[in-house]
């Protein structure tokens, strides 16, 4: 579903410069988070302007996704691949769960660009300077050995196309599972999160958001899977409240964020007043099947030993 919030912020698009107004005002929301390069291009020639001058011009429109129950402040962030795409980023904070749960505006923009399959990340533009959490995931990029590239499919032990699976949730939790980074602890994570859709044209109703834990060396920058899904479907301008349906896939070590996703479910969903149960499996590369620690049920997967 549209974010009627986000509808109304988006007012400001009649507040940018001309002619980027007039480019994007009749543009649907659920393409105002992303540009393509080609798009990207052609606002900069019509501007005469670079690429990190219209970054800056963009962060009003970054900043009209924002969720900040708390600080009611409002921050926004543009990150460009090197291809020249232009990915959209905001601050998201949940009432009435931890404040560390919140997603920085610089993490929003970085995730959003990786979940849409993004491998290098050249330019970040943000309206206010970082913080030691923000600038420290921001490192992670600079240092990881392509954080955001996509895992190689011939070293992937839990494959989308060779899952024997009863849904399209399960194959997807666990394709976001076996393409996540987690290089420090081990401890994989992906999530999908199902909504239904209201096009009473098509036979399946429902569609499909998923997450994958982004780890950090320090640990607490990192972004869990459920945050990395919520995001993405922020930046399509949607909401995120009314889950029907959450599946999670974990290779735990010595830690497990089902907790943790558990409460922000919680938080999220309480303006509609329903518990949502995780549908939580547990992943290894060296098992050939996932085992659902609530039901005891077991997938089978198809692995690949490297």
């Amino acid at each position: 579903m549209i974010s009627e919030t986000i509808k109304q912020r988006l007012a400001t698009i009649e507040q940018l410069p001309s002619p980027l107004n007039t480019m994007l005002k009749d543009l649907p929301i659920e393409q105002l988070g992303y540009f393509s390069s080609t798009q990207v291009d052609d606002m900069c020639q019509a501007m005469t302007i670079s690429r990190a001058e219209l970054g800056l011009v963009l962060l009003p429109l970054a900043s009209s996704f924002a969720v900040a129950p708390v600080s009611n402040f409002h921050v926004g962030a543009v990150a460009f691949d090197s291809a020249g795409n232009a990915y959209l980023g905001a601050n998201f904070e949940f009432a009435g769960n931890h404040i560390g749960q919140t997603i920085h505006a610089e993490q929003s923009a970085i995730a959003h660009m990786w979940q849409r399959g993004a491998t290098e990340l050249a330019l970040l533009v943000i309206n206010y300077a970082p913080c030691g959490h923000c600038r420290q995931f921001i490192n992670e990029v600079n240092i990881a050995d392509k954080i955001l590239r996509q895992a190689d499919d011939e070293n992937s032990h839990c494959q989308q196309d060779s899952v024997d699976t009863v849904d399209m949730a399960h194959a997807q939790a666990i394709h976001a599972h076996d393409h996540c980074h987690a290089p420090y602890s081990g401890n994989k994570c992906g999530i999908a999160l199902e909504y239904a859709i209201e096009d009473t044209e098509k036979e399946d109703n429902t569609e499909i958001v998923t997450g994958r834990y982004a780890e950090n060396a320090a640990y607490n920058p990192s972004l869990p899977a459920l945050q990395v899904a919520l995001n993405f479907r922020r930046m399509q301008g949607k909401d995120w409240q009314n889950i029907k349906r959450v599946v999670m896939v974990e290779t735990t070590t010595n830690f497990s964020q089902v907790e943790n996703t558990r409460s922000l479910l919680a938080s999220i969903n309480q303006s509609t007043n329903q518990d949502i149960p995780i549908e939580w499996y547990k992943g290894s590369a060296n098992q050939s099947y996932l085992y659902n620690l609530q039901t005891h049920a077991i997938i089978s997967v198809k692995t690949k030993h490297t």
